[in-house]
């Protein structure tokens, strides 16, 4: 196929759904002359997981433009990341991400034989090698590393010196395997520009960098092998498949921070040119989307519900994950995977949970995820309308208590008219960071549940009786705690807390 592009057609292919080209001529240039070298890393620390699946499609985009494409088992950046991956482990990881990883190209249908695979110990440990990290070393500044590393490494309160290091060497690895351009999340640009400042001057040229969005978890947030509840591991049964998906992060019409809408985007789309959505036949029966743009706009205006996107997406997803459970299946390979990630023990995992809830600095995961961080008031919705450019989305001034009332754009069209909402009282979260939704920024997130026997169906949750706007609300067991003034998007903790709730 590669054979019959031109290179504007290859350039296509290399740069589509990519967030951020840095050297794109450098690209087209390589491209008029010969086939892109590009090389793709990943530390060997935790599980991969299904987002892998982002990355993966790109390299198949890649060896359909004719690219040579190398990839990096990078072991020692495992081990120098705050020792995620400890020293006594790196091979063993190494061999379980190369199994993985090899049988994810396999289930979308990447040729193996087309891709160059390297452990980053079998040179970065050479004189050569040794020496330009001195060399580097000797240039970049302290401030200007940690800069870089931000995004990547993990951020302690008293950092080691393996973290300063890090982003050098990944710059580095991009002389070493004599690449032209290197591909990652665009989490590592600050990585990336710190390769094109300082790999010149060591006498090496700059590469260019092709950088993939950050692709959102389950909960809303980055997708990470560290965060249990943000992820589906590739082994994963069809069942636990089903349960994660169930509580995904999938507000009807929102498609912000949307990691199930964001994997129809960036995987399926890309490996397959469309996408089945799978309806019961009294809501119209299964459809074929030829485009990822009428699912989103389909979405946002709630002609689909969040629960036939997750159907849709659980098959979907369990046709790629299938074969990757199968080789799994082997004696060799299960062995592989207990040996590489150990059970921890019950003291081990007891400090872990602590350090997990307290993010390095404060309490255990109960006081990570106490319901009192919720600032949850009364409010009465004092007028409402159509929002002026989504047919699907109510706006809402809500009076709580406050100088002003408060702008809240919800999507209950479908289920509530105007006249039901006008001066009705109601239940907002009013510390989450707001968001824009079809151009308009939304104060606050209406709390709504299910309603008993009609899952489609939502409504508002009502106050207790009497209440009075502006009033707070709290969950029984948690009066005494103080809520945050923001939450924080990064930690997820409403995604955490929010619970189905059925209307009695």
């Amino acid at each position: 196929m590669a054979d019959q592009l031109s290179p504007d057609e290859k350039f296509h292919l290399i740069t589509r759904n990519l967030q951020e080209v840095l050297g794109e001529e450098k690209v087209k240039q390589v491209l008029q002359e010969r086939e892109l070298r590009v090389y793709w890393g990943t530390a060997t620390t935790g599980k991969p997981h299904v987002a892998y699946f982002v990355p993966m499609s790109k390299i198949a985009d890649f060896l359909k433009a004719g690219c040579e494409v190398t990839i990096l088992f990078a072991d020692l950046h495992a081990y120098l990341d705050n020792m995620k991956a400890p020293w006594e482990l790196l091979e063993l990881r190494v061999k379980y991400y190369e199994q993985v990883i090899k049988a994810m190209l396999e289930s979308i249908g990447v040729p193996l034989d087309k891709l160059k695979f390297v452990k980053g110990t079998d040179y970065q440990l050479s004189r050569e090698y040794t020496l330009d990290v001195y060399r580097l070393s000797s240039m970049v500044t302290e401030h200007d590393a940690k800069k870089a590393g931000a995004e990547v490494v993990k951020q302690v309160e008293h950092p080691l010196l393996s973290g300063l290091l890090y982003p050098g060497l990944q710059a580095l690895d991009e002389e070493y395997l004599k690449v032209d351009a290197q591909f990652g999340g665009v989490d590592q640009r600050k990585i990336f520009t710190l390769a094109e400042k300082y790999l010149p001057s060591l006498g090496y040229a700059k590469r260019a960098h092709l950088m993939n969005p950050m692709v959102p978890g389950l909960t809303g947030a980055k997708m990470s092998s560290s965060e249990e509840e943000s992820k589906i591991d590739l082994l994963d049964s069809k069942e636990d498949v089903k349960k994660k998906l169930k509580k995904a992060f999938c507000e009807p019409g929102n498609i912000q921070n949307n990691g199930v809408l964001s994997f129809v985007k960036y995987v399926l789309f890309p490996l397959r040119g469309e996408f089945c959505m799978k309806r019961d036949p009294k809501w119209g029966g299964d459809k074929i989307y030829k485009a990822f743009e009428e699912v989103e706009k389909d979405f946002a205006e709630e002609v689909i519900h969040p629960g036939d996107l997750k159907a849709s997406v659980e098959a979907a997803l369990n046709q790629l994950l299938e074969p990757i459970r199968k080789k799994f299946e082997s004696p060799e390979l299960r062995k592989l995977t207990n040996s590489a990630y150990p059970s921890q023990s019950k003291s081990k995992g007891a400090a872990k949970g602590a350090k997990a809830g307290g993010g390095g600095g404060g309490g255990g995961e109960d006081d990570e995820l106490a319901p009192s961080r919720l600032d949850i008031r009364v409010g009465k919705i004092i007028s409402v309308e159509k929002h002026p450019d989504a047919d699907s989305l109510y706006l809402e001034k809500i009076d709580v208590g406050e100088p002003e009332p408060r702008t809240v754009v919800s999507g209950l069209v479908a289920y509530i008219s105007q006249e039901d909402l006008q001066d009705r009282t109601v239940l907002l979260l009013c510390n989450l960071k707001p968001q824009k939704m079809r151009g308009i920024e939304s104060q606050a997130m209406l709390l709504c549940a299910s309603v008993e026997g009609e899952p489609r169906r939502v409504e508002p949750l009502d106050p207790p009786e009497g209440s009075s706007p502006g009033e707070k609300v709290f969950v029984e067991g948690y009066e005494a705690g103080k809520p945050d003034e923001r939450l924080n998007p990064k930690k997820k903790v409403w995604e955490k807390l929010q619970v189905c709730v059925t209307k009695n």
